[in-house]
């Protein structure tokens, strides 16, 4: 840390703690902003590294969370404000920021008890309260050391008529293991992951070359059906209609499809993940859908710091998206979501110019957006496979798609809305990969 740095963030944290008072108190001040801005990730089980559910708990990081919160490293959030606005904006209020750090100058004292709000009310460790659980079938032994393959697990839902979903959550059973997972449907009829057994771990074939597989184009002559559900990621809220008005749908006698990337650690482990669901009573007036939008067509040289990516994809009827979410690996240094519209007319969905593959950020739209037929999307992005930047595992390596973190992908989840009778298959189009450019 630079000596002007230092300077810099004293006289920051002297500005703030000016108009700042003695009598700011953890129950009667801090504790509100803690539980509605940090406690969904800083509480036992979650991805928080520390507890700020008490002041027992919170007080010994008093000085930590004054630095996070006047340099903007915590809450994360990556969007340019320039572009965009999200229902989600995990950014404190100037208030907020003043506030916390006048209680750490002020000695962060704790407060009269009787200034405390009530506890959040959290179920059992969900951030929802499920009608349904499902989990996979038996323990997976995560082994110490190597790398392992993508590996995806089948379990029966047992539904025997259509069930809309409303909310869900992914509970991973050991975090320290656990890099994402996500949930899947797979309908009755469907081919894909046809050799995968129920119960038992399956790793897909790799291509010839002993590369992951490139994202399928889609054949309709085989009905290789599936569709994204839910996801764990560390960062990352999964985002469901809160007006309950669309939901997902799991067709009767559909198998759920876990997909696992777990990560080594040097010790022997075991994982046994569980998604939870909330179930509507009767079908909704609207059917929501995440549907991709991937580009693969990409080769990063050696020592490339600005590395550019780009790929489109067209809504082929009307949408009424909610949120998008742009995902890259370690090398990812920057991405521009675009909406172009028949008109003419371009619009920047969002903007993430400092990237961070530490925190998969939804972001959700203030307002939901109509788009036409025929609208594009567009992902800009550049990655970064130089010496310069830190997180980047080895410069001197040619870098194309693949699943795991020192692959890199050019990837954006998007979150629509549409009639409730859809077939996911026809809402978005995109080019098929070319192969002989991926490679």
């Amino acid at each position: 840390m630079t000596r002007c740095f230092v300077a810099g963030w004293m006289a920051a944290a002297a500005a703030w703690a000016a108009g700042g008072s003695s009598t700011v108190t953890f129950n009667k001040d801090v504790l509100p902003i803690l539980q509605t801005n940090c406690q969904s990730c800083h509480r036992p089980g979650e991805i928080g590294p520390m507890s700020f559910l008490t002041y027992e708990s919170t007080r010994p990081w008093a000085k930590s969370i004054q630095v996070a919160v006047l340099t903007k490293k915590m809450p994360p959030w990556f969007a340019d404000p320039r572009y965009g606005h999200f229902a989600n904006d995990r950014r404190l209020s100037d208030a907020d920021v003043k506030t916390l750090s006048a209680w750490v100058e002020a000695g962060a004292p704790e407060g009269a008890p009787q200034d405390k709000p009530a506890p959040v009310e959290w179920h059992d460790g969900w951030n929802i309260k499920p009608d349904v659980v499902f989990s996979m079938q038996k323990p997976y032994q995560v082994p110490a050391k190597g790398t392992i393959a993508y590996t995806y697990f089948v379990v029966p839902s047992g539904f025997t008529k259509d069930t809309w979903v409303l909310d869900a959550e992914v509970r991973p059973g050991n975090r320290m293991v656990v890099h994402h997972a996500s949930v899947q449907v797979r309908p009755p009829g469907s081919q894909w992951m046809k050799d995968a057994r129920p119960g038992e771990p399956y790793v897909p074939p790799k291509r010839a070359d002993g590369s992951d597989a490139l994202p399928a184009p889609v054949d309709p002559n085989v009905n290789t059906s599936n569709e994204w559900l839910v996801g764990y990621v560390p960062g990352a809220n999964n985002y469901f209609d809160p007006d309950r008005q669309a939901a997902k749908l799991i067709p009767a006698g559909s198998d759920l499809v876990f997909e696992m990337h777990y990560t080594t650690n040097g010790k022997p482990a075991e994982d046994q993940t569980k998604v939870g669901f909330v179930l509507a009573q009767q079908p909704p007036k609207f059917r929501l859908l995440t549907v991709p939008v991937a580009g693969a067509d990409f080769v990063i040289p050696p020592g490339d710091a600005n590395h550019a990516g780009h790929t489109v994809a067209t809504f082929d009827q009307p949408v009424t998206l909610l949120y998008s979410q742009p995902h890259m690996h370690l090398r990812g240094k920057d991405m521009e979501i675009r909406l172009d519209y028949p008109t003419g007319e371009s619009e920047t969905l969002v903007s993430v110019p400092h990237y961070d593959f530490s925190w998969q950020i939804i972001y959700v739209q203030d307002k939901p957006l109509r788009v036409p037929k025929g609208t594009r999307i567009e992902l800009f992005n550049h990655w970064d496979n130089s010496l310069n930047n830190k997180y980047n595992p080895d410069p001197q390596a040619t870098v194309r798609w693949g699943d795991q973190s020192w692959d890199e992908m050019l990837f954006a989840w998007v979150g629509v809305v549409v009639p409730r009778d859809t077939d996911p298959a026809k809402v978005i189009s995109q080019p098929k990969v070319n192969e002989q450019a991926a490679r």
